[in-house]
């Protein structure tokens, strides 16, 4: 579902980046772009970060040296 919701963003987006190339674009489908572009980027910092929470760093012995940082992230992607 989300695969589709995304799919259909960035095909709305590549839309209006063809049509601007072909003409200007009118006030309305300016905001409408600058709208799905924020929209996009939103979605796509928020699911890196998820990705960057799953990450565990280990050293050559075996310890767990993953940054603070991002076990931070990780417990508060966990408690959403």
């Amino acid at each position: 579902m989300i695969e589709t919701k995304m799919r259909s963003l960035i095909d709305e987006i590549n839309r209006l980046a063809r049509l601007s190339r072909e003409r200007s674009l009118t006030i309305q489908e300016k905001k409408r772009q600058a709208e799905l572009r924020q929209k996009y980027l939103k979605n796509f910092r928020s699911r890196f970060k998820k990705q960057l929470a799953q990450i565990t760093v280990v050293d050559p012995t075996g310890k767990d040296i993953t940054p603070k940082k991002v076990k931070r992230l990780r417990k508060s992607s966990n408690q959403e």
